[in-house]
């Protein structure tokens, strides 16, 4: 078949290939859902010529994969930012980037641990921004990922299920990297005062189902909010290792310490002890907002110099 029959083609797989069936555009459009919008950030980040990123925008721009938003009226210039469609091919980004972890540089395991190639990725995030992501809390409310009043311990964990919801896949406990959920959960509620006494709210986050993670937090008793992120914008958005098992992507065991500013300032990864990890995000967010000398809502913290 000849490329430019694709668009004649009844297969959705040739329409989409049509689309997006370049290397180049399917990373320009993982850099979008990371948070990159203008043009010399794309040039940048994938050191394309101007010629040739200015054809993959304008055909993704043409798809309705992304949307040119003005910000500059002289000269014109524009940010560019995933639509509806352009989010919809986030669940294909993380399982290329499945494939890819599990097959090309692994020997086919399926497993929740870190390899290397994840560690590295995960690491380089500290003193990053968190890009700008709304995901759905299992309270109905609509949760981002970065608050501006307090520091966030943000987790993310593959799964924990409340008994009798029929969710754990089969073998599930088999899976490298899945035990300690439940308690790494759990934990984080114990520590929740001090936590908070702190400055610091506590954000859980895996792809369940917002209604999973209800019937969890209610049978834990959970004093804080868990965030569903089904698809995948958090995951792409900072290019989270994940692994599949029982037909869905499933996020491994990492944890952002985030400032109010959204900077990732402490990672944590592995997540080896989910129970000491929870004590040792409390000791860390201690230690960096002391040092810092600002506290959760961005004042002088108790005691800092002025």
């Amino acid at each position: 078949m000849r490329r430019e029959d694709l668009a004649d083609s009844s297969c959705g797989i040739a329409q989409s290939l049509g689309v997006v069936g370049d290397w180049q555009s399917l990373l320009i459009v993982r850099e979008a859902a990371a948070g990159v919008t203008r043009f010399e950030g794309f040039a940048r980040e994938l050191g394309l010529s101007r010629r040739a990123l200015t054809e993959r925008l304008g055909g993704l721009v043409e798809h309705g994969v992304l949307e040119k938003v003005p910000y500059s009226e002289h000269p014109p210039r524009h940010d560019y930012r995933l639509t509806a469609s352009g989010e919809g091919l986030l669940p294909v980004l993380l399982a290329l980037q499945e494939w890819g972890t599990r097959f090309v540089m692994g020997d086919g395991t399926t497993s929740g641990a870190l390899g290397d190639g994840d560690l590295a990725r995960v690491r380089a995030l500290e003193g990053r921004q968190v890009p700008d992501v709304g995901l759905a809390a299992h309270d109905g409310s609509t949760v981002r990922l970065v608050d501006p009043d307090r520091w966030t311990a943000l987790f993310f964990f593959p799964g924990a299920y409340a008994p009798g919801t029929h969710g754990y896949p089969p073998r599930w406990g088999e899976v490298p990297g899945t035990a300690g959920c439940t308690l790494e959960c759990v934990s984080y509620g114990s520590r929740h005062a001090a936590l908070e006494a702190a400055g610091t709210r506590v954000l859980g986050v895996s792809t369940q189902h917002p209604e999973q993670l209800a019937a969890f937090a209610a049978h834990a008793d959970l004093p804080y909010l868990l965030a569903s992120d089904q698809d995948g914008l958090a995951a792409s958005a900072l290019r989270l290792p994940v692994f599949r098992a029982g037909g869905a992507d499933r996020l491994k065991r990492v944890t952002l310490l985030v400032d109010p500013r959204g900077t990732v300032r402490a990672v944590q990864a592995p997540v080896t002890d989910p129970a000491q990890s929870v004590d040792d995000v409390l000791d860390l967010v201690r230690d960096l907002r002391r040092r810092s000398g600002v506290d959760g809502t961005g004042s002088a913290a108790p005691g800092s110099p002025r």
